[in-house]
């Protein structure tokens, strides 16, 4: 019997860093007549967070990786390894493979995944590629190898073929209905314990272009995965007890009814596990965000920019007022959601940028994903990239250059822009007390925050990367760096007498935080009771400041029967 390895190089070992799409080539072949009594098939992920590749990369960089996974992956002597390529590991992977040829001369070198499917004949080091939703046609092709036969597969190249080709010619391989692909949960080729989670697949295509993402080239219609099996799925991950699920759907709720349909199930199969959804602003009502908030779960919205006109030119919309609607159905209900924004989009500024930024954190978003546009191989932007005159990277990961409107020195501005907020407002976890702060400073949150990125102690700390570090050890860290500038820009204001109850706001949300996060206990002082800093009035910091006495208290937050709690000491 042949043996076979689906392998690839996660960012992160975590459920979103999953290996779900070759475990889903595994599973592929583990069920087909054609395969599963042909071919021995097994799983191998690697993790950039590998104490052996964190050592390799010290010592010789991505060189030292690809040998090392090289060595790991020839020890097996496998007749086939089918490699899932993404932008983070391309570069990796295709060293590995070049390695790999050398040392088993005779095996044959698959690759797909996001990075093939958009230009399969711009790699040379593997044997075959497979562009699209691989199951079929992988089973397909290690049949007609192992068979002899001549390989004519829609969706699968190889590296001589058709070499003048160009990525728009390119033919996808015909996807196998969701209801016919194996699970590679139910089946045991993935148990979401070993990752502390799992990326859940509850559906495949998207109807919208945005043109800079991969769907933008994918199917337009919308694949739902049966409900028999996802209920089975479900099942399985609360028998495991596992703590989080991360939705893949790139529109959770496109469909309403399924949406709510889905929601109901998590809430009577999957009580306490706490879900990580993607949703659209625009389909959100209140009925919809009442049945988020029965949940414990997260939404991850892509405002992208809060230009209409930037979005008309990556085939996106935005209706302001029903935006702001709709997000506040989310705030009403309690729901936890977050928000991405791209700079770099073309036609949209460094100012257009911080007003996206100044819309976005005006609506209380629990977090504020700030991203590079990436100018994706094989997308609707890529093709026409030119006409916009944008210039980016042409190797991974693709990141923009410079725009028209968008030059070198305001990208570099964004970037720092963009990590200066991800420390004080999604690391700093910020939310409940960022605008109130404001209110008092009447600054906007791009001013405020781009003098924090300007600051020195925050540019040493954001370079020598501890924030990276445990989250435990960072997040003290993190507060110490916002109580810091916020006394600093009080005392710039001449607005020090508001600063204790300030100080008092952040140090209990911060505290609380915490706690909740990775259940860290921590006692403090503060200069107003507790009970006062927690009322309705205490986020009114001009208001709390005038009317209310100082207490002097010593704060314990715990971890108590009913959650995290406080308590005076």
């Amino acid at each position: 019997m042949k043996s076979l390895i689906c392998t690839t190089l996660l960012v992160e070992t975590s459920p979103q860093g999953l290996p779900l799409g070759a475990a889903c080539i595994a599973s592929a072949l583990k069920a087909d007549a054609r395969t599963k009594n042909a071919v021995s098939v097994s799983l191998i992920d690697f993790s950039l967070e590998d104490d052996e590749i964190i050592s390799a990369k010290k010592s010789g960089g991505d060189d030292a990786i690809a040998q090392f996974l090289a060595n790991q992956l020839a020890s097996k002597k496998p007749d086939f390894i089918a490699f899932s390529v993404y932008v983070w590991n391309r570069l990796i992977l295709e060293k590995t493979c070049t390695t790999l040829k050398k040392m088993l001369p005779n095996s044959i070198c698959i690759a797909g995944g996001p990075e093939v499917t958009a230009d399969p004949l711009s790699f040379h080091s593997f044997d075959f590629m497979i562009s699209g939703q691989g199951e079929r046609a992988m089973v397909e092709l290690v049949d007609s190898l192992a068979k002899g036969k001549k390989i004519d597969i829609q969706g699968v190249y190889t590296a001589s073929a058709q070499s003048g080709a160009q990525t728009n010619e390119i033919a996808r391989a015909c996807p196998l209905p969701p209801d016919m692909t194996a699970s590679p949960y139910l089946d045991g080729t993935l148990d979401p314990s070993k990752y502390g989670g799992a990326l859940w697949e509850l559906a495949r295509g998207c109807p919208f272009k945005c043109s800079y993402c991969y769907e933008s080239k994918g199917e337009k219609k919308i694949a739902y995965f049966p409900m028999e099996r996802l209920e089975k799925e479900i099942e399985l991950f609360a028998r495991k007890k596992i703590a989080q699920i991360f939705v893949l759907d790139p529109t959770y709720n496109a469909s309403k009814e399924r949406a709510l349909k889905m929601l109901k199930t998590i809430e009577k199969k999957a009580p306490g596990m706490f879900f990580y959804f993607e949703a659209r602003a625009e389909f959100i009502d209140r009925e919809l965000a009442y049945a988020f908030s029965r949940v414990p779960c997260c939404l991850q919205i892509g405002l992208q920019s809060a230009n209409p006109e930037v979005l008309k030119n990556v085939h996106r919309t935005l209706d302001k007022k029903k935006f702001i609607k709709n997000i506040g159905f989310l705030n009403e209900a309690g729901v936890t959601f977050g928000f991405d924004l791209i700079y770099g989009l073309p036609g949209d500024t460094f100012a257009g940028f911080c007003e996206s930024i100044d819309f976005a954190l005006s609506l209380y978003p629990n977090n504020l994903e700030l991203f590079c546009l990436s100018v994706l191989p094989g997308t609707d932007l890529h093709d026409d990239a030119a006409s916009f005159g944008l210039h980016w990277e042409k190797i991974p990961p693709y990141h923009v250059l410079k725009t028209p409107t968008f030059n070198e020195a305001d990208l570099a501005r964004a970037k720092k822009l963009a990590e200066a907020t991800n420390l004080f407002y999604t690391k700093g976890r910020a939310v409940a007390w960022f605008n109130s702060v404001l209110y008092v400073l009447k600054e906007t949150p791009s001013v405020f925050l781009k003098q924090f990125s300007d600051q020195e102690s925050v540019r040493k700390f954001l370079n020598s990367h501890e924030h990276f570090s445990a989250e435990h050890t960072s997040d003290k860290k993190i507060e110490e760096i916002q109580l810091d500038f916020v006394k600093k820009r009080f005392t710039e204001k001449h607005m020090d007498k508001y600063f204790a109850a300030t100080e008092d706001l952040i140090k209990m949300h911060s505290a609380l935080g915490r706690c909740t996060f990775d259940g860290t206990e921590s006692k403090f002082s503060t200069h107003y009771h507790p009970a006062d800093i927690m009322s309705e009035y205490g986020t009114d910091i001009v208001f709390f400041t005038e009317h209310c006495g100082k207490q002097k208290c010593t704060v314990q937050v715990f971890v108590g029967k009913n959650g995290v709690d406080w308590r005076t000491m």
